[in-house]
């Protein structure tokens, strides 16, 4: 195999998504496991969507999930510059080659003109395409509208007898007629190029060796086939990924629903669930495994492995995996990433011990990471409880379980697990008093709440001072 050279080149038209993260990651999985390049390049040409700051925000994302970018405009390369309006030049050069050559055309059609000609088309029944009419036009004619200054862009002149045959990595072989092409605008008006003439320009000056993208650039693969061959160019190998689908199978759109990467980020999943998550929509290890790292991911990842068929976006999954990481990867990178969430509750997380021990219970109990900081309120401060769970304070037996643990702590101290599992035991021997008549009032005055973790464990996060201060706060006086 020649060298592994691929590129992922998102529009800055906002955040990044989660069609476009599933397309960097893949570029880059396959990059690493074949010791080629993973390349970020802006295709920035459609200026009336440029999004300020999206740029930044793309790099930013990568970087922070780990995506390093080998080329790119934050770093650099050999075959720059990365950003597409920064290579105008480039793309004119070719357009004149393939206007000279007789292969392009100028079209002088208004925006008007063209939307009546969709719908006319669309009345009787016919493929919706650009008629031709401007291939028509004389030399002298088409001089005269330059000339008066009429607007123009350059459009592809395909073939209209010939059946397109080509070979997609995931799909095999795939033929298709060329009468179901557009004459597709290759340079706008306002002189910039559409994605079509600029991405197969780019791409072989990057000398890029396998284009990975979505589904809905299949249909656009004969006219970029098309000009390969006008250039004289070898066609890079065709990777066209399938469909991220919502659960009723309709497609995941970036504009209808909250699909940017970011926003799962600050919603609190882990980078780590969510490349996992992102790499298994579409693709499946031959021992349908499911859990990876990063770096497993690189050395098992093929394009072979790739289905067809669009892949369900599952939250519930999601959901699931990300607790496994909460779970499994180390407490103290768990609680770092927490630290936001218990800092926007006005948490105190100065004890370190103590943050480390409540983080650890709730992590064993929740999905995302803001729900760690909300089920650890409770080792920080007491809501104001409702009037029923005070009257079970307040009752004879709340108070007869309160006053004991404040008899029997300062005997019993220093506590340890063991300790305090002896100690609730001799509670409930003493008072005989059991289950939830015993354990509610408890934690009632410890947390603050009817259910919550193991008394021990309540016990060893509020450390003895709070727990003597809380119990006091719940006598009857």
């Amino acid at each position: 195999m020649p060298e592994v050279r691929v590129r992922f080149a998102p529009s800055p038209t906002g955040f990044l998504h989660i069609g476009g993260l599933r397309t960097a990651l893949y570029d880059f999985l396959f990059a690493r496991k074949h010791n080629g390049k993973f390349i970020l390049r802006i295709e920035d040409t459609d200026r009336n969507r440029l999004v300020e700051g999206a740029v930044e925000n793309l790099i930013s994302s990568l970087e922070r999930l780990g995506l390093h970018i080998d080329e790119g405009p934050s770093v650099g390369g050999d075959f720059g510059p990365y950003i597409q309006s920064e290579r105008l030049d480039l793309y004119h050069e070719h357009a004149r080659e393939l206007l000279d050559k007789g292969l392009a055309y100028r079209c002088f059609c208004s925006p008007e003109t063209l939307e009546q000609m969709r719908l006319q088309q669309q009345e009787r029944k016919e493929f919706v395409k650009y008629d031709r009419r401007c291939l028509a036009l004389t030399p002298a004619e088409i001089e005269a509208n330059i000339q008066a200054g009429k607007p123009s862009v350059l459009r592809l002149a395909m073939p209209q007898e010939r059946k397109f045959r080509f070979f997609d990595q995931i799909r095999g072989e795939v033929e298709m007629d060329a009468s179901q092409s557009d004459d597709q605008v290759l340079l706008k008006a306002d002189g910039f190029p559409t994605y079509h003439l600029a991405a197969v320009v780019d791409d072989h000056f990057m000398k890029i060796s396998h284009v990975i993208r979505g589904e809905e650039w299949l249909s656009s693969t004969p006219k970029h086939i098309y000009l390969y061959e006008c250039f004289g160019w070898e066609s890079p190998v065709w990777v066209h990924l399938p469909l991220i689908l919502n659960p009723d199978r309709s497609k995941l759109s970036k504009r209808m629903n909250d699909v940017s990467v970011e926003s799962y980020l600050e919603k609190g999943y882990l980078k780590q669930a969510l490349l996992n998550f992102i790499a298994l929509l579409g693709w499946h290890a031959a021992d349908d495994r499911e859990l990876y790292s990063l770096d497993e991911l690189c050395e098992v990842f093929s394009l072979e492995r790739v289905s067809k068929s669009g892949a369900v976006f599952d939250l519930t999954k999601l959901n699931w995996m990300n607790a496994h990481y909460l779970r499994d990867l180390p407490l103290e990178e768990i609680a770092e990433e927490c630290k936001r969430y218990f800092d926007a509750l006005a948490l105190d997380t100065s004890d370190e011990c103590k943050y480390l021990k409540a983080v650890e219970i709730a992590r064993q109990r929740v999905n995302l990471l803001p729900e760690i900081a909300e089920y650890c309120q409770m080792f920080y401060q007491i809501n104001p409880l409702c009037p029923e769970d005070e009257q079970i304070i307040q009752g004879v037996e709340g108070q007869a379980v309160i006053n004991w643990f404040l008899q029997e702590i300062p005997q019993r101290f220093p506590l340890d697990t063991e300790k305090i599992t002896v100690m609730v035991n001799s509670a409930i021997a003493d008072l005989n008093i059991k289950g939830k008549k015993f354990y509610t009032p408890l934690r009632l005055a410890l947390l603050g709440q009817a259910h919550g973790p193991d008394l021990p464990s309540s016990f060893d996060v509020l450390g003895v001072e709070e727990v003597i201060i809380r119990l006091k706060q719940a006598q009857r006086s």
